[in-house]
């Protein structure tokens, strides 16, 4: 599908932060230059073709008290990567779960990011997706600084 100057600039909006307000469509859809009813309903059409998935809200772990976040490289046979990927990707403290292709001196191919309270927690969540997948060959690596986080910008 291709999208219209009007979608574009929809999704440019949308993209960035919802006014906190008592009607945040109404002053996206004002600063387009559209009613917000036609604003609504473009952001419809838009989900139900699959061009927005859906909305969300990002939430600053570290102001939330979650102070550890560690990702962890996984060496899952191939022929269960799904299965374990699946398995770990509905984990409520797995924030990303992604297959990644190894190489010779690196056999990794599923990882997921956790966050906890510390890195005691993080570790206690990695040893129950070891218990509960049978795997228990990985990596840990702990973030230890944060150079750069953003939401994605298409337009």
């Amino acid at each position: 599908m291709e999208l219209t100057e009007l979608d574009k600039k929809i999704i440019r909006e949308l993209q960035k932060d919802l006014p906190v307000e008592k009607c945040p469509f109404a002053r996206i859809a004002e600063k387009i230059g559209i009613r917000e009813e036609e604003l609504l309903l473009h952001i419809k059409r838009l989900m139900a073709e699959g061009i927005i998935r859906r909305f969300g809200a990002t939430i600053y772990h570290h102001r939330s008290g979650f102070e550890a976040n560690v990702m962890v490289a996984w060496q899952v046979p191939e022929d269960r990567l799904d299965e374990v990927g699946e398995k770990m990707a509905g984990c409520s403290e797995v924030t990303h779960c992604y297959a990644r292709i190894t190489y010779p001196d690196w056999p990794y191919n599923l990882y997921t990011m956790i966050h906890g309270r510390s890195e005691e927690e993080c570790l206690h969540i990695v040893k129950k997706l070891a218990k509960a997948t049978g795997v228990n060959t990985y990596r840990l690596l702990f973030t230890e600084n944060t150079f750069k986080r953003t939401t994605m910008e298409y337009f």
